[in-house]
């Protein structure tokens, strides 16, 4: 049975979901509304041990919970450069950004140039649009 056929009944911490519980929330959000979860799951769920389930999340088209993986990536990408990858590896932030180029829909390839561009220049980060979602509702290139 593929995640996306199996019924999600919740996690089991959701403040430290496994990354099997996130992929299954995704295909089924209405199980668990995002209203319902935590405060600030996103920047929560944003970490080094759930960003390979949310990139996956993020580069498949057909993922109903698609727009929140996307805005986690983008918080994941933002806190990783402006902490000088103190928070998270450049080589893994890097490897994600050829990935989405390469293999990557035109929302995934915005999310790849934003990422370089905050790169080369730090002050192109604002927090509304790194993490509050902005940059994943305009879908704009900066």
């Amino acid at each position: 049975m593929s995640v996306q056929q199996a019924v999600f009944r919740g996690f089991v911490n959701p403040v430290d979901p496994r990354p099997a519980e996130l992929r299954a929330w995704a295909y089924s959000p209405d199980s668990v509304p995002l209203q319902t979860l935590p405060p600030d799951w996103d920047l929560l769920v944003s970490n080094d041990r759930l960003i390979d389930p949310l990139f996956d999340l993020a580069m498949d088209p057909s993922c109903p919970a698609r727009r929140f993986a996307l805005h986690c990536v983008y918080i994941y990408a933002a806190d990783g450069i402006r902490t000088s990858f103190r928070a998270h590896p450049r080589k893994k932030l890097r490897k994600l950004v050829e990935v989405a180029e390469e293999e990557g829909d035109e929302l995934m390839v915005t999310w790849a140039h934003n990422t370089r561009m905050l790169m080369a220049r730090q002050e192109l980060f604002e927090y509304h649009e790194w993490c509050e979602g902005g940059l994943v509702r305009s879908g704009r290139r900066l």
